[in-house]
């Protein structure tokens, strides 16, 4: 097995404190988290690869074992002389009950995950101790540390929802459970319910899965955090410019339209665009797409003058 420089990894001295190493730990497992980062496996490994750091510098035994022996440290672990890392003892031990909601990347999350890791399981050592005692029966260790059902279920919120966030009610045997939606939620975008579906053979409940789908508005086309939104502009203010009302999210605002503005031309309304769903204090952007009204009728003196203007030109 290729020798791992722990130190390296966690980005900490040789001799850094316990209290260091817990500190670069928590740092750079919030950052290549699954949840914040879904579907990208360099991540997923980054994230193993410092959890097996901290697995070893964490634990005082292990970690003299670690500086003693130095390359030779993961022979001398497949022997057998100490415990391997798994990475189904990460979520050994974990918490049950309670009613929470996550989305991929947000603070409660991190706040719960690591209350979790860190208060309710006794920290890392607590997962390793717990793990050590069930290999001794295999089948029982795989029935402990397997994952609960997911269930999904899909849910359709309007335009503004999402753009506000909101809520919707479960009704889940007899219990009233809330899930929040946040603000930013697009398309495809999942929110949990950790331990409030049915359970499983091993006694857990399961999880529930609110797979989000957005309806389309007839004001607003949305791509990404940025919205499209169309405005007439009567072609005399198109010639010779002026101000416009335009509708966004929050409520109507004027747009000055310079003359000579051409049909289909974009106009950037800078942070008036949907919120971002990680950093919800964050907006993306509106853009006006000119509509030109053409008169379709026209008095005898409006004909006169167009003809006029046309021989001008």
């Amino acid at each position: 097995m290729e020798y791992k420089d722990y130190y390296k990894v966690l980005g900490i001295d040789r001799k850094a404190s316990t209290e260091e190493i817990k500190k670069a730990y928590r740092k750079l497992a919030m950052k290549y988290h699954p949840d914040r980062n879904p579907d990208d496996r360099a991540a997923e490994e980054k994230f193993k690869e410092i959890n097996e750091a901290n697995q070893v510098l964490s634990d005082k035994e292990k970690r003299a074992r670690y500086d003693q022996l130095g390359s030779s440290y993961n022979n001398w672990q497949q022997t057998g002389a100490g415990g391997n890392f798994s990475w189904d003892d990460w979520f050994s031990g974990a918490p049950g009950g309670g009613v929470r909601v996550e989305m991929g990347g947000l603070g409660d999350m991190y706040s719960e995950f690591f209350n979790a890791i860190f208060g309710g399981m006794g920290g890392m050592g607590g997962v390793g101790t717990q793990s050590r005692r069930r290999t001794a029966n295999p089948r029982t260790r795989q029935q402990a540390y397997a994952q609960p059902q997911t269930y999904e279920q899909p849910v359709t919120i309007s335009f503004y929802e999402a753009y506000h966030g909101t809520e919707r009610v479960l009704q889940l045997d007899g219990q009233r459970v809330t899930a929040k939606i946040p603000a930013g939620a697009k398309t495809g975008t999942k929110v949990r319910i950790s331990g409030v579906g049915p359970a499983g053979m091993d006694g857990r409940k399961s999880n529930i899965h609110l797979k989000i789908t957005v309806a389309k508005d007839a004001r607003f086309e949305r791509k990404k955090d940025d919205l499209y939104t169309d405005v007439k502009v009567d072609l005399y203010t198109a010639v010779l410019g002026g101000k416009v009302k335009i509708e966004t999210p929050t409520g109507n605002v004027k747009l000055k339209i310079p003359a000579g503005t051409q049909p289909d031309q974009l106009f950037r309304l800078a942070g008036r665009g949907m919120p971002k769903l990680r950093s919800p204090k964050s907006f993306g952007d509106l853009y006006a797409r000119v509509k030109i009204e053409i008169p379709c009728t026209l008095s005898p003196k409006q004909r006169r003058l167009f003809e006029q203007l046309q021989n001008m030109g």
